[in-house]
């Protein structure tokens, strides 16, 4: 991992009881990514690109500057504004694949950044069971989009 491992950070791990390149080309090819995370993407994540996510339920999207991706062993990229870094690693194990993911560089502060980090760490949590549902399981559990149903929206 980085020298930045001292900052605040959320961070989410799972093990998926598949290959690794299975679970990483499940991260890099939107095809695959959005049975899982997001609603759709404007291209597939590689190194020096700036793809756009969409979460079309909620009607938002976010660009995404892919910063480094490493076959089968990790994807860093920065989104949001102020831009903070997601760190995606991935680790062979004899029963799977070990996913680590970690997003740091928030500039919030006191309860603010409590906030944040607690959103980020369980929106990233989600993303890796869904992934692992679906991976696994063919399973489509649609954690995303059921976070923020629209009929309690305007209850919190």
């Amino acid at each position: 991992m980085t020298s930045q491992a001292t900052q605040i950070s959320a961070e989410a791990k799972m093990l998926i009881r598949k290959p690794v390149s299975q679970v990483f080309e499940a991260m890099v090819d939107p095809a695959i990514t959005t049975n899982f995370w997001f609603t759709r993407s404007s291209g597939r994540v590689e190194a020096g690109k700036t793809i756009t996510w969409y979460w079309d339920m909620y009607g938002v999207s976010a660009d995404v500057s892919i910063v480094e991706v490493v076959k089968d062993e990790k994807i860093i990229f920065q989104w949001n504004d102020p831009p903070t870094t997601v760190e995606f690693y991935f680790m062979e194990t004899k029963s799977g694949t070990y996913v680590m993911v970690r997003n740091f560089g928030f500039t919030e502060t006191g309860d603010d950044l409590v906030e944040i980090v607690k959103d980020s760490t369980g929106g990233f949590t989600s993303l890796l069971d869904g992934m692992k549902a679906f991976l696994e399981f063919e399973i489509k559990l649609n954690l995303v989009a059921d976070k923020y149903p629209a009929e309690i929206a305007n209850h919190n």
